[in-house]
């Protein structure tokens, strides 16, 4: 008995010496198993990190009754990404594992990692271990690396669709001041006595004022001649332009020996003051007054519209009485240029006196200001003072764009306090969701405004952060970094190029230089990154590990 458990053990004993030299025989020869990565490096592709892997086993490499465990791993700067476990095996082994025959064979293998910061500048290493007797002793397969650097382009783009909303800020601001004279009904003479009522003196009285105001400037004058809608259209037109020429001849009596008298002058006749009656109706008293205001919708035909009103007898006298009267009239109409703060003296305004500075001044300070702090310093003024719902949203603009990535959460923060069936806002909160990763989401957002031109290009931009290069180049448009991006995925050189050539910022010289470089115009590549690299200290970074530009090392 003892005997044959000695025997037993002495088998057991020589069986895994052969197992383990079976096992430790592929180890050996695993440097003749060819790998080959397509493309040579990794590339990131909607979010994720892939590549193509063809592993070829020459003949009897592969024993018939070997498991092979293959673990892809991703080792970057700040740690390691492993993907799940690859399981190979024999001709002999009954597993569900992929067969590899012992004549030898090709596989193929895609490979995908969840994408981590760093892996710029990394290495694929397949790390494998196999066993010839189903798992009982295993034998470690040396460690192959398989490619050099990871194709980081995709992150040039994310930014998004949107601007900073305008402020509405004019350098110059025109006003009006005006005085008129009356006329009787069916007359075109101007009475002397109208010449002096105080319309007219109010009107020289503010012209007066002009000259001493430094920033006010008299710009021109009309003389505009109405006829009341009441009567033939064709009597009425004529009327209005014979009081035309009338209140032109009054005018200049009340102009000479002023200033008013060397300045630009429109003469005009309207005719029936058809604007003027129902502005008049609007505002009075008659009890009737909707039915007026409807019938002046109903009818475009001056002549059907007098009819109707017309056959109202109670309406229309009191019309007669308080209302036909003050349309029989002559405007003069200084149209005056108030020159407002020029770009130093706001910004002066800010640094001394900034409580004087209305809503528009202060959105056009922090357009001209230098630094982001004292944007969104004055931004806060205007939010102080005049819960200014543009004031916010720029400060939304204002931490979007902020840093590497932005500050998602304060963006949101101020969008929450603006007006939230804006659609700049809507699509801002679409952008936030990009940010976050939130794709689903902001393409719903993003969907909302159908029609919007930044909404369209942002779900541009989400194909492309999915990976759709193809559908991101039609909806992201030909203008702008994210734009040139999509392009460039798409493999459209020319349009990538083209659609960052207005474009000055940094980013848009490393994306131009990128093309440049896989159209093979090295020396103008060279150019473009020089300028890119000059212009940000973070894409200078970049470049040392970009593998788009491995050649041009």
């Amino acid at each position: 008995m003892k005997k044959a458990l000695y025997s037993l053990a002495i088998a057991t004993i020589a069986l895994c010496a052969i197992s383990c030299a079976s096992a430790e025989k592929m180890a050996k020869d695993a440097e003749n198993v060819k790998v080959l990565c397509t493309p040579e490096f990794l590339t990131l592709k909607g979010g994720k990190v892939e590549t193509d892997v063809t592993v070829t086993c020459p003949k009897n490499y592969f024993n018939p009754k070997a498991i092979v465990e293959v673990t892809p791993v991703i080792v970057y700067d700040g740690g390691e990404e492993a993907m799940e476990t690859l399981c190979f095996q024999g001709e002999k082994v009954k597993n569900n594992y992929r067969t590899v025959a012992k004549a030898g064979g090709v596989v193929n293998q895609h490979l995908c990692f969840a994408y981590k910061e760093g892996m710029a500048k990394s290495h694929l290493e397949l790390r494998g271990r196999c066993t010839v007797n189903n798992g009982k002793t295993w034998v470690t397969l040396p460690t192959k690396k398989v490619a050099e650097g990871c194709n980081i382009t995709e992150t040039l783009a994310g930014r998004g669709f949107y601007s900073a909303k305008e402020s509405g800020y004019k350098a110059i601001i025109t006003r009006q001041s005006e005085g008129q004279v009356m006329y009787k009904i069916n007359s075109s003479e101007v009475r002397n006595s109208e010449l002096k009522n105080q319309s007219i003196k109010d009107f020289l009285a503010a012209i007066k004022e002009l000259a001493e105001n430094d920033r006010e400037e008299l710009s021109s004058i009309d003389v505009v001649a109405y006829a009341s809608p009441d009567g033939k259209e064709e009597f009425n037109n004529k009327l209005s332009d014979n009081r035309s020429r009338t209140a032109d001849k009054a005018f200049k009596k009340i102009a000479k020996k002023t200033e008013l008298e060397d300045v630009e002058k429109n003469v005009k006749s309207v005719g029936e003051d058809w604007e003027g009656f129902k502005q008049l109706v609007y505002n009075s008293n008659i009890e009737d007054k909707d039915l007026i205001l409807r019938v002046l919708s109903m009818y475009d035909d001056s002549r059907l519209r007098e009819a109707e009103i017309r056959n109202m007898s109670s309406v229309f006298e009191d019309l007669a009485k308080d209302v036909l009267p003050q349309l029989r009239r002559a405007r003069f109409i200084a149209n005056i240029d108030y020159r407002n703060y020029s770009d130093a003296e706001l910004l002066e305004l800010v640094a001394n006196n900034i409580d004087v500075l209305d809503e528009t001044a202060l959105l056009k300070a922090a357009e001209l200001a230098n630094g982001k702090d004292n944007k969104k310093a004055i931004l806060d003024k205007a939010v102080e003072k005049y819960n200014s719902k543009t004031a916010l949203y720029n400060l939304a603009v204002l931490a979007l764009d902020c840093g590497k990535c932005g500050n998602v959460e304060d963006a949101e923060n101020y969008l929450a306090n603006c007006d939230a069936a804006d659609a700049d806002v809507i699509n801002l909160k679409g952008v936030c969701q990009m940010r976050k990763g939130n794709l689903d989401e902001a393409e719903k957002t993003f969907k909302s405004l159908e029609g919007d031109e930044n909404a369209t290009k942002n779900l541009g931009l989400v194909e492309l952060l999915r990976g759709n290069y193809s559908a991101a180049m039609t909806k992201c448009g030909n203008k702008g970094v994210d734009a040139g991006v999509a392009h460039l995925l798409a493999m459209d050189l020319a349009g990538a190029i083209d659609a960052v050539k207005d474009c000055d910022c940094p980013k848009a010289h490393y994306l131009r230089a990128i093309a440049l470089n896989r159209f093979g115009k090295v020396t103008e590549a060279k150019a473009a990154l020089e300028q890119a690299t000059n212009g940000c200290k973070c894409l200078a970074k970049r470049a040392e590990t970009d593998v788009e530009f491995a050649n041009l090392k």
